[in-house]
């Protein structure tokens, strides 16, 4: 005869499933709310050539009207020490479309309906910014078929260069959070926009198109700490050209600083 099932067991069964759908519901909500960003992508193909069309312009304005008259280090060709800053500057980029794209969500009310959704917190903003990890991927392997073709070149093998587009894409994943915290905190999409465009100046005080050495003391001390500056260095070390940095203590402080303050930025508005 087979034996009935006692009540502890079945009650070991029931809280077994439950513990098994409340780990697997936060990855579905992620998978389908990265899903939505992607599907967002796909039906609007021009934002991913509007990514990678400001390194390009960078690159015919500086690597072809400017680069004749600017030094590298070492005497190395100049395209070659320019493309990994703007490899950089594809990372960077992604605070001013996080934080536009956050506060019109939170301006047209979209934040709202997804809170009373019954979803995991936080499912929503990392859904997001897995999308741009994918989307920001597609960008820099386009941008890294931009630079072999004008002669830049990774000297240290295929392993290293791997690690520099990883470091990459870690920082990008980062500074999402960044563009999300300040666009909740902005509230609206204009005002967003607007503050946006100060993420430009970050990115040319740093080694990204001129070495620091030439600066004046008050604006290297700056440069040299930048965290755009120090993640351009990462990937020059990387990609065999030049020094090392700290660009990972950066990804850490960003993510460890403004994934949760934006997550609970997001949770508590209108309360």
């Amino acid at each position: 005869m087979t034996a009935m099932p006692t009540t502890a067991n079945a009650d070991a069964t029931a809280a077994t499933a439950t513990a098994t759908a409340v780990t697997r519901r936060p990855l579905t909500d992620v998978w389908a709310l990265t899903l939505r960003v992607l599907w967002y992508y796909k039906n609007s193909p021009g934002l991913v050539s509007v990514s990678l069309a400001a390194p390009l312009a960078m690159l015919v304005v500086f690597g072809y009207v400017f680069g004749s008259a600017i030094s590298a280090p070492g005497g190395e060709n100049y395209r070659s020490y320019l493309m990994p800053g703007l490899y950089v500057l594809i990372a960077v980029n992604a605070v001013m479309p996080s934080m536009v794209g956050a506060a019109r969500d939170l301006e047209r009310g979209m934040t709202d309906r997804l809170r009373t959704m019954p979803i995991s917190r936080g499912a929503t903003l990392l859904g997001q910014a897995l999308a741009d990890m994918f989307v920001s991927a597609v960008v820099l392997a386009a941008m890294v078929g931009v630079g072999l073709a004008v002669g830049w070149r990774a000297h240290d093998g295929v392993g290293r260069a791997a690690a520099a587009l990883g470091l990459l894409l870690l920082l990008r994943f980062c500074l999402v959070w960044l563009g999300f915290y300040l666009g909740l905190l902005c509230g609206r999409e204009e005002i967003a926009a607007q503050a946006g465009i100060l993420v430009f100046p970050i990115g040319m005080v740093s080694n990204v198109f001129v070495p620091t050495a030439g600066m004046p003391a008050w604006l290297r001390a700056v440069a040299e700490w930048n965290p755009v500056s120090c993640a351009a260095a990462a990937c020059r070390t990387l990609f065999g050209d030049s020094a090392g940095t700290a660009t990972l203590a950066w990804c850490a402080a960003i993510l460890l600083v403004f994934a949760p303050a934006a997550v609970r930025k997001f949770n508590r508005h209108g309360r």
